[in-house]
């Protein structure tokens, strides 16, 4: 009997997800370790146990659902993603990967089909880094890429120490990190971009992604009336900041090419309106597919943080946040994913993806690549985030392809 997807089943799955931790305004806030975030990984983990997977959960909360393959020997195959959300959050970011994971585990459940490798559906801690920073803090301590004791003592923007949140909702594992060490991954991901809606094309074969530099730029002048203190006379700090924002937009469009940057948070001190603001403190994201390019706008960035001090007579300090270099997938996996895209009649293209994904570190342990389906509009992390029930069912019916070739390779 041959697999195949059972779109209302998926569909069910993601509609019983997306209602946990729904906000007033109909938006997904299960922000990592809350009580929503436990309460989705129970569901998860049911949903698990339910198709016969064997269940394991590491120490940075990371959580495996293991389908075992004739093989034992043989490393798995691992697919998946996350269902932690950012604040205003969307029904299929992240929740996509993981339950068409599922949706693939019960078809071959269906069709009674064994594969030579396992199969693993993996649920990453923390992906969005909106309440512990960075973002894929979970996969990458899974990759080995950051200190599990440096992770679990990150401070939320809550207060709230990792560590302690895991053990407090009963996701402190002890399943050994890194384990199991996959053959190969592949996620299931929403575009969270316009390109594959506006082109009118199913399928992207995602084949790199962007490098990411996150710096927190915080300016110290001089808090002063806004009346009586002459322009030539100020350090303003929200100026400054004004002027940063400004700057990095310029710098996005004279360099082109992939280069994106943005200023998405600003605050001012003492944040009133008749007041030179003393202190502002504001993140800038960089991007780039080309290491090379990124490592330039930095350069461009700093020297021209030196001179506005100097100018301004005002004191600037800038933090990293997060650092993460450009990713090239594998490519013979991207071709996987474009045939079985191809092998369904679905139109597809070659893809770059503009948004971390836990994809990414898992690159540094194993061939990896991605599939994306459309999001409507662009819109993700926003309650309109939107897929088409089709589109949804059609991606995970690619990823049920390439799932199965992979897990039935040889050594």
């Amino acid at each position: 009997m041959t697999p195949a997807i059972d779109g209302p089943r998926l569909l069910a799955r993601l509609d019983s997800l997306a209602a946990i931790g729904r906000t007033p305004t109909g938006a997904c806030c299960r922000l990592a370790l809350s009580d929503d975030d436990k309460a989705g990984r129970d569901q998860v983990v049911a949903w698990m146990r339910d198709l016969g997977l064997t269940v394991s959960v590491d120490p940075i909360g990371n959580l495996f659902g293991l389908r075992a393959g004739r093989r034992p020997d043989l490393a798995p195959v691992m697919t998946g993603s996350h269902i932690d959300t950012v604040r205003t959050g969307g029904a299929y970011d992240g929740n996509l990967g993981v339950l068409a994971g599922l949706e693939v585990v019960a078809a071959l459940n269906d069709a009674g089909v064994d594969t030579e490798r396992g199969l693993v559906v993996a649920v990453f801690t923390d992906e969005e880094g909106a309440r512990f920073a960075p973002d894929m803090l979970g996969s990458l301590v899974f990759a080995g890429g950051l200190a599990p004791d440096e992770a679990l003592a990150v401070r939320g923007i809550d207060g709230a120490v990792l560590g302690d949140e895991l053990r407090r909702i009963g996701y402190a594992g002890t399943a050994p990190l890194g384990e199991p060490r996959p053959h190969a991954f592949v996620e299931l991901h929403i575009e969270q971009g316009p390109v594959l809606d506006a082109e009118g094309v199913r399928i992207g074969a995602v084949e790199d992604l962007q490098g990411i530099s996150w710096q927190e730029i915080r300016v110290r002048g001089q808090s002063n009336h806004a009346g009586t203190t002459p322009m030539r006379l100020r350090h303003d700090a929200g100026y400054v900041a004004a002027a940063i924002a400004c700057f990095v937009r310029r710098l996005a469009s004279e360099m082109g090419g992939s280069q994106v940057a943005t200023v998405g948070k600003v605050d001012l001190v003492p944040n009133l309106i008749n007041v030179i603001a003393a202190q502002a403190t504001l993140t800038v994201d960089l991007r780039n597919t080309d290491e090379a390019l990124l490592q330039a706008a930095e350069r461009r960035l700093s020297d021209f943080l030196d001179q506005l001090a100097a100018e301004e007579g005002v004191a600037i300090e800038r933090r990293s946040l997060a650092r993460f270099e450009p990713v090239r997938f594998d490519p013979a996996i991207a071709a996987r994913i474009a045939a079985a895209a191809a092998g369904r009649g679905l139109t597809h293209r070659p893809m770059t993806s503009g948004a971390g994904h836990d994809a990414q570190m898992l690159s540094r342990v194993c061939p990896t690549a991605m599939i994306f389906v459309p999001s409507v509009g662009g819109i993700s992390h926003n309650p309109a985030e939107h897929t088409a029930p089709d589109d949804l069912v059609a991606g995970a019916g690619v990823l049920l392809d390439t799932l199965l070739g992979l897990c039935n390779e040889g050594e």
